[in-house]
């Protein structure tokens, strides 16, 4: 789905979508007031947000799953594969499964490291130690209560925060943000603005900032840009921060599964223009392989102001995890 413009602040169809939202609130915190999360035997970092849609969380999963890799810890990452079909648990296989199937993320998490989908994630979780995981590093879930996290990371968008300050529907919270950072170790703000929500003082914070790869060849190129994430006003934004102006943008619905019909309207679109069509990674998983050549593929990548820290605070949490 696109996300409503009235997420963006308050007004007369938010107000009336707020008792939905008191629902939605008193719901969730039953569930977790009245659910004994598993323990497992290893440690577990949750990437989680407070707000649907895109905040960086895979990003910064990946972020995290790299540093682990290189300290050879034996980690796997853990998703409910949103927009797939398969139930799970299941371990993700590449050039096998499909984005249909699985999701768009677990495609992206599995070229790094061993991913497990599973709708139920305790099933998914005991799925991965039985393959060896020695850290669980969960993509998304900080709202499910199923699972006893080591470490909860909380990722914040810089540009567009909180949003209205509304729980769903009436705005893009799943919870409160007092309540939501109480259970978080940190928050991870991702490109600060001016627009990014104040914490309380003294709360655990680290900022990063997007970086896209393989960008520099597209410099002097003309391009046209196309993705389906959750804000895709950012990713058109930082290419023209790059000096990369595609001459057409196009927003599909977050997660979009690409049809035949759309590519065929892509290539016209970019025929017309005599343009390159360029997109994000996480919208070429989601084509037929065969067509994953034929468009430019711009990653996000993240640079922490302060790696050391997100380093320590790893460490720290494996090191000391009770399991």
């Amino acid at each position: 789905m696109k996300t409503p413009t009235f997420w963006n602040e308050p007004n007369k169809l938010s107000n009336l979508l707020w008792p939905f939202s008191v629902v939605y609130e008193m719901a969730s915190t039953l569930r977790r007031s009245f659910t004994t999360p598993v323990v497992l035997p290893v440690p577990v970092i949750c990437v989680g947000n407070l707000t649907a849609g895109g905040a960086g969380k895979t990003p910064v999963a990946l972020h995290i799953g790299k540093l682990l890799k290189d300290k050879n810890i034996n980690a796997f990452f853990l998703s409910r594969g949103y927009g797939g079909t398969l139930k799970g648990p299941l371990a993700v296989k590449l050039g096998k499964h499909t984005a249909l199937e699985v999701g768009d993320e677990p495609l992206l998490l599995a070229k790094l490291l061993p991913t497990i989908v599973a709708k139920d994630r305790v099933s998914g979780a005991r799925l991965a130690v039985a393959q060896g995981a020695k850290v669980i590093i969960m993509d998304d879930g900080y709202q499910n209560p199923t699972i006893a996290k080591t470490l909860s990371l909380v990722i914040i968008d810089g540009h567009t925060g909180f949003g209205n300050g509304r729980i769903l529907p009436a705005g893009p919270l799943r919870e409160s943000p007092d309540t939501g950072l109480s259970r978080a170790h940190a928050a991870i703000i991702i490109d600060r603005t001016p627009a990014a929500p104040p914490l309380p003082k003294d709360y655990p914070t680290l900022f990063a900032k997007t970086q896209l790869t393989a960008a520099n060849a597209l410099k002097g190129v003309k391009t046209m840009a196309f993705c389906g994430i959750g804000n895709p006003q950012k990713f058109f934004t930082s290419l023209a921060n790059l000096g990369i102006s595609p001459v057409e943008t196009i927003a599909f619905p977050d997660h979009h599964l690409y049809s035949a019909s759309d590519w065929r309207k892509l290539v016209a679109k970019a025929n017309k223009h005599q343009a390159v069509l360029v997109t994000t990674a996480k919208d070429a998983v989601r084509l037929p392989a065969s067509l994953q050549r034929e468009v430019a593929v711009v990653d996000v990548a993240l640079a922490f102001d302060n790696p050391a820290l997100l380093d320590a605070i790893l460490d720290y949490a494996i090191e000391n995890a009770k399991t």
